[in-house]
């Protein structure tokens, strides 16, 4: 199946976002010919450069609001459990204005892929501050610098439930894609942190190029362990970054227990029905 459209790219030459765009394209195109039926693929963005991934690719797909592309990707699932759903956001877009939504789709483990695009800066507003922006960073928001600590979003959805997490980078095209494909095959919440890099407001290839490695051997079944990778790197200081899966976990769908529901509410409308003629 063809997964291009007519629409003209308008990301900035260098944007991480191309490399996203391939990887989920790759993978998309993979499940589609493992029997996926394109139809069943819904893809959902918010505000944010990220967002015009919707256009690029030749799927169904929604434009949320800021912030609320979890709620949508949620609420499809909910209305219709066979589609897969995969959700892009920004850091900005998630971590910020829609970690509320974020933290309780981990709770709940519903089964959406969440694909954040975390180039720890507001790219479509001209450089304002983030929730993952490092302690002194100077923006249009923060021209004295930023005086709180990054969030680590890995550790705040691990800790909240979240059955599959795990860490990619733009620069890393065979490794996204490797990682996209298990998080978008894992039957319950996904979470895949890619460092995008914003290379008109924040170029952080050179950083990243220089710290990051690839995890082999870790045990992705162990919460403890996943913790303390997670924690390793706290997206401030000059430490090793880690790319890959960190936790996964088998564990009940939220959405696989409303056909159950479903049923019993018939049985009980019919128990009422023949009440009233017993």
């Amino acid at each position: 199946m063809n997964l291009n459209t007519d629409a003209k790219n308008t990301w900035c030459p260098g944007c991480g976002n191309f490399a996203i765009l391939s990887s989920i394209k790759a993978v998309i195109g993979s499940i589609i010919e493992e029997g996926t039926p394109a139809e069943n693929i819904v893809i959902v963005s918010g505000i944010g450069c990220h967002a015009k991934i919707v256009d690029y690719i030749n799927v169904n797909s929604f434009y949320s609001l800021h912030g609320r592309v979890v709620p949508v990707a949620s609420g499809i699932k909910i209305a219709n459990p066979k589609l897969k759903v995969i959700g892009f956001a920004g850091d900005g877009d998630c971590y910020g204005e829609g970690l509320e939504h974020l933290l309780f789709a981990a709770k709940r483990n519903i089964d959406i892929t969440m694909i954040v695009h975390n180039n720890r800066v507001y790219g479509l507003t001209t450089g304002q501050t983030t929730p993952t922006s490092p302690l002194g960073y100077k923006s249009r928001s923060t021209p004295f610098g930023a005086k709180e600590l990054p969030l680590n979003p890995l550790e705040v959805v691990l800790s909240a439930g979240g059955t599959y997490l795990a860490r990619g980078f733009s620069n890393k095209i065979d490794a996204l894609k490797k990682t996209l494909k298990e998080a978008v095959s894992h039957k319950g919440f996904s979470l895949v942190d890619v460092l995008q890099v914003c290379v008109t407001f924040n170029n952080l290839y050179d950083y990243y190029n220089k710290n990051i490695y690839e995890l082999e051997g870790n045990n992705i079944a162990d919460f403890d362990e996943a913790m303390k990778r997670v924690r390793e790197w706290d997206y401030n200081k000059e430490a090793p970054i880690s790319l890959g899966t960190f936790y996964k976990k088998e564990s009940a769908s939220f959405e696989s227990s409303f056909p159950q529901d479903r049923e019993l509410n018939k049985k009980e409308k019919v128990r009422e029905v023949l009440g009233r003629y017993s």
